[in-house]
């Protein structure tokens, strides 16, 4: 009767051994965020979300979507929207560009606004790094060139304009990264032009 009680105990552990590296990978996969937009604007009333990748799965993958143009009298006029969000291997990308850009009236113009934002694992830490990229911005009358990070512009009306505004947390092994390229904020408005979000979990 013992002899059947030790095979049995065998068995078990032979199992556990066998089985317990599968459930340790699976508990240390990679998991992955991202979300890119072009264009988001609550502003006079109006909500916007244009060529929005949507959020990324946890498990990865590729999204992508554009929009050829858009024209809302008073408040926003841009062209060839493009975004894109992914995730795969050791890092996710997301990134999001806007060209011919005018907003409030030409209050604040572009001709090209690119946002590039990235997450990876490295040994098990995570890493996140971003950057804008924005030819042409006039604000206010005024040519603005990109020196810093979330550099913040006073513009009338009580409307303040940041360019290059990042958000990052990194630590261990999570990290995540947004870049608005632009961000435009104001008694009832809040645009934000060419967003790209990247995290992961090492």
């Amino acid at each position: 009767m013992n002899t059947k009680k030790d095979s049995i105990l065998a068995t078990c552990l032979t199992a556990i051994l066998v089985f317990s590296p599968v459930a340790t990978f699976a508990q240390n996969a990679t998991m992955f965020s991202g979300e890119a937009v072009a264009l988001k604007a609550n502003a006079l009333g109006i909500s916007l979300a244009l060529s929005d990748t949507g959020a990324l799965p946890s498990s990865g993958g590729n999204l992508s979507t554009s929009v050829a143009s858009i024209n809302v009298m008073g408040l926003a006029s841009a062209d060839a929207m493009k975004s894109t969000a992914s995730g795969s291997g050791t890092s996710s990308q997301s990134q999001s560009s806007v060209a011919a850009l005018n907003l409030i009236g030409g209050l604040v113009t572009a001709d090209v606004v690119k946002s590039n934002s990235t997450a990876s694992c490295s040994g098990g830490s995570a890493s996140v790094t971003g950057s804008a990229e924005i030819i042409g911005l006039v604000a206010a009358g005024q040519s603005v060139l990109i020196s810093t990070a979330n550099l913040a512009i006073s513009l009338p009306g009580g409307i303040s304009l940041i360019v290059n505004e990042q958000t990052r947390s990194s630590g261990g092994n999570t990290g995540s990264i947004t870049v608005n390229a632009l961000h435009v904020k104001g008694p009832s408005i809040d645009i934000i032009v060419a967003s790209a979000q990247s995290g992961i979990t090492c």
